[in-house]
Parts: C-alpha cells; sequence; structure tokens
C-alpha cells in the first residue's frame, strides 16, 4: 500500500523564516516528481519548492503569508505505487535544525512566467529537491542511467551563472517582456529596490539602443536582433543610391524607438460627415479666402474628446501619468523631404476659421522647409490625415511622448440604414491607435465614438 510522507522545504542556504508567496497545488492534486508545491520569496530570489516524488497531494501544511524554514512540512502526499521513491519507505522526519544531506543539483528553472505570478519584486530560481535521508549519496560526476551509461545533462550547467548576485533581478512579467523585444536582462541595469529590473528599465536599454548607445555583438543594436541582411542589389540589376533627408533620418529613428516601446493597438470607426460637409462646403463659400479643410472640423472635434477622456491628453513620466490641461494639438504634414508634425496651440481657444487661417500658415511653412523647432514641440495628441489621398484605413503610430494619435482616411458615400431604409451618407474612416498602457480597448472605442458622434452633428461642438 502507497505511503502518505512528507514533503519538506529543502536546504535553502542560511535563511530563515521566508514567506510563503504563491501555494501552487492543493488536496486531490497528482504532481509529479519535482513539481512546484509553493513558491517562496527571499530579499532577492523566488524559489519554488518541488515535491520529492510523484504522487497525490494530500494535504497542504502551509498557506500564503506562512513564514517557513529548511526542513518545514509542505505537505502530505501519497506516493505513487510502484515509483522508486515509494519503494523505499517512508521517510524519518527531520527537525529545522537537523544538518541538510547534500543535495544534488536540480536544473535551472527557465525564464518562463508562471500563471498569476505579477509580482515586480521577484526573479525566478528552482530550489534542488531535498534528499529523504535514506537516499543513497551519488558520487561527483555524472549519473548512470539506467542503462549503465553515463547521463549527460540536457543544458551544460554553469553554476556561476544561478548565482543571485549574477541572476538579473526581474519578475517574470518583466523577464517575459524583455523576451518580446529581444532584450537580453544581463546588458539592463535596475534602478528597482535592491537593483530590481523594472519594465521601465527594459525601455529606456531600447531606446538607448536605437539611438545607438547600446551595440551588441551580433549586430542587432543591442536587441539581440539578427544583424541587418546585406545584399548586393547590383548584382541583380541597375541600381541608383540616394541619401536620405535628415527629416527622414530623424524620423525613422524616433517612429522605429515609439513602435519597438510602446504597445499599439488601433481602433477603427466610422464617422456620418454628411451634414458637416455641407455645412463646411458652405462656410467656404463665405470665407473664400481662407481653406477651410475637414481637418479644422477633427482638431476641433479631437479637443471635445479629449475634454472628455482626459487620460488620452497624458503622457506617461515613468510610473506617473502627466495629465495636460492645455490642448495643443499636432498636424502631420507630408513634404518632399518627409514627414513633419507642426503643432496648433491652444485649439480649444479658437475657433473654426481662426485655426484654418493657422493650419494654412503651418503647413506652408512647412513645405518651405521654414519651420521652427518651437512650432513642432509640446503636442498632446496628433491628426494624421490621408483623406486628400485615398485609403480605407491604416495603423498611424503614436508620436511619442504622446499617447494617442488619429488617423483619417478618404471619405466615401456609402448605403446606411436609417430603421427605414437605405440612403447615401458620406462616411469618414477613423483609425486610432493609442499606447495600451495607458489606454483600454473599452476607452478607445469611446473615444472614438464620441469623435463620430461630433463630427455627425457638429452642433454639438457648442455644447
Amino acid at each position: 500500500m502507497a505511503e502518505v510522507r512528507e514533503a519538506r522545504v529543502p536546504d535553502i542556504g542560511n535563511f530563515t523564516g521566508i514567506p510563503v508567496i504563491e501555494v501552487l497545488v492543493q488536496p486531490g492534486d497528482r504532481v509529479d516528481k519535482d513539481q512546484g508545491l509553493i513558491t517562496l520569496e527571499s530579499d532577492k530570489a523566488t524559489m519554488e519548492v518541488p515535491a520529492p516524488f510523484a504522487g497525490v497531494v494530500k494535504e497542504v501544511r502551509v498557506k500564503v503569508g506562512d513564514d517557513v524554514s529548511e526542513g518545514h512540512v509542505v505537505a502530505l502526499i501519497e506516493a505513487a505505487e510502484g515509483s522508486a521513491d515509494a519503494a523505499k519507505g517512508p521517510a524519518p522526519a527531520r527537525t529545522p535544525a537537523a544538518a541538510p544531506a547534500k543535495a544534488e543539483p536540480a536544473a535551472v528553472k527557465g525564464d518562463a512566467p508562471r500563471a498569476g505570478s505579477e509580482d515586480d519584486e521577484a526573479v525566478t530560481n528552482a530550489a534542488a529537491p531535498a534528499p529523504t535521508d535514506d537516499a543513497p549519496r551519488q558520487p561527483d560526476g555524472p549519473a548512470p542511467s539506467s542503462s549503465g551509461g553515463p547521463r549527460t545533462p540536457p543544458v551544460r550547467f554553469d553554476a556561476d551563472a544561478v548565482r543571485p548576485d549574477k541572476v538579473p533581478y526581474a519578475s517574470p512579467a518583466v523577464r517575459m517582456f524583455a523576451r518580446e523585444l529581444g532584450v537580453a536582462l544581463e546588458q539592463v541595469t535596475g534602478s528597482g529596490r535592491n537593483g530590481r529590473i523594472t519594465r521601465e528599465d527594459v525601455q529606456q536599454h531600447v531606446k538607448a539602443a536605437l539611438a545607438g548607445g547600446t551595440r551588441a555583438a551580433g549586430g542587432g543594436g543591442g536587441l539581440d536582433l539578427l544583424p541587418w541582411p546585406k545584399v548586393d542589389f547590383a548584382k541583380y540589376g541597375a541600381v541608383e543610391h540616394k541619401p536620405l533627408s535628415r527629416i527622414r533620418k530623424i524620423a525613422g529613428a524616433n517612429l522605429a524607438r515609439n513602435w519597438a516601446m510602446i504597445p499599439h493597438v488601433t481602433q477603427h470607426d466610422d464617422a456620418d460627415v454628411t451634414e458637416m460637409e455641407a455645412f463646411r462646403k458652405r462656410l467656404g463659400e463665405e470665407n473664400k479666402e481662407l481653406k477651410l479643410t475637414p481637418l479644422v472640423f477633427l482638431i476641433k472635434a479631437a479637443v471635445s474628446a479629449l475634454k472628455t477622456f482626459p487620460h488620452f491628453n497624458a503622457s506617461l513620466d515613468g510610473d506617473q501619468l502627466v495629465l495636460k490641461k492645455y490642448f495643443h494639438i499636432g498636424i502631420a504634414v507630408d513634404t518632399p523631404d518627409g514627414l513633419v508634425v507642426p503643432v496648433v496651440r491652444d485649439a480649444d481657444q479658437k475657433g473654426l476659421l481662426q485655426l484654418a487661417a493657422e493650419l494654412g500658415e503651418l503647413s506652408k511653412k512647412a513645405r518651405e522647409r521654414k519651420l521652427g523647432p518651437a512650432e513642432m514641440q509640446g503636442g498632446c495628441f496628433s491628426i494624421s490625415s490621408l483623406g486628400g489621398i485615398g485609403g480605407t484605413a491604416f495603423t498611424p503610430i503614436v508620436n511619442a511622448p504622446e499617447v494617442a494619435i488619429l488617423g483619417v482616411s478618404r471619405s466615401a458615400m456609402k448605403p446606411v440604414w436609417n430603421g427605414k431604409e437605405f440612403a447615401p451618407r458620406l462616411v469618414l474612416p477613423l483609425s486610432l491607435s493609442y499606447d495600451h498602457r495607458v489606454i483600454d480597448g473599452a476607452d478607445a472605442a469611446r473615444f472614438t465614438s464620441h469623435l463620430a458622434a461630433v463630427l455627425g452633428d457638429v452642433r454639438r461642438l457648442l455644447l
């Protein structure tokens, strides 16, 4: 008959009173040998207490928040019948003060995050399984396999690499984030408590790498990426070399940084602008000296939405969200040298005609390369309009340090059901890209719905 045996905390060094931060099993669970039972957290590391043999958990003797030390009983496990561990019989109980037997080193656990483990104060390591007192000690060197030949570990064990002072101190969530960006945590300096690496530290490392501050040996700009392919295009046909303009070089570096560091999501929606377009044309006929484009209505609608949803008019500063009380709208302008984004300041304090005049002046200066640096700084929210060219939708890249950008495509007449029949309506496609660290999908949907409502009835701008 299978014996119910104790699973105890193994040798964890000179640490005592280590808190339990996670219980991984419950009574009735079947566990394999070396499967984690609980998770402990010291000042610099987390470790799992593994099951010393396979079986069924009969009782869990600890709970989250308990302090445990070496030899503390974690659980009672009914050993699986027929297993080598079960055949040895029950192990005599040891007191926490008993000298621990020398344990064989366990394979170091990888970086895979555990479900539900989001503690930013943790770093994943595995504790070696506790040997039973009647377990025969293995001689140094490779353990013999069942076939009599030496058993070779699948990966070379580097004891120095898993020392607490060598392993990067980061939570599983930060480790996963770093892997997604291709960042080696050994290259990142932690700014958190006790040198903990935070998400912001990884982002700053990526930013420095994209700016040329960190170069990896593999040529991936410090992100452990594959080197950029080198191709002799001339051997396939005629080519011409043309240097990038200064604007494109600057814009390219900024866009690459923003795309790599900001978790982008794009929300698409349609706005019925039939009445707005009719009003715009009437207003344009009355003010022929101005070029009254749909963009001025979009600016006013954006200001209305930013007032309704203030966290869209914000910027991230470390762990702080900076909410702005002013409304400066950046407008992407296509020029022969590349894209520039002049800023319309205090758009909430200007009417449609004043915005049209200012927008025309900024666009002219942009195309004539006369924009000053101050005229392209301080934006809260940007608009990129491709309506004069075409397209149905796209994903604009957030212009850091802003948290959202509105993309506008070409309007088109579409049949829209009005409750009784399909009627031709002028529909304007909207594409809102946002920083998912600050903005949730539901809020993005509400933001675009608000935009659509205001553009559908410009009288709402008076409210």
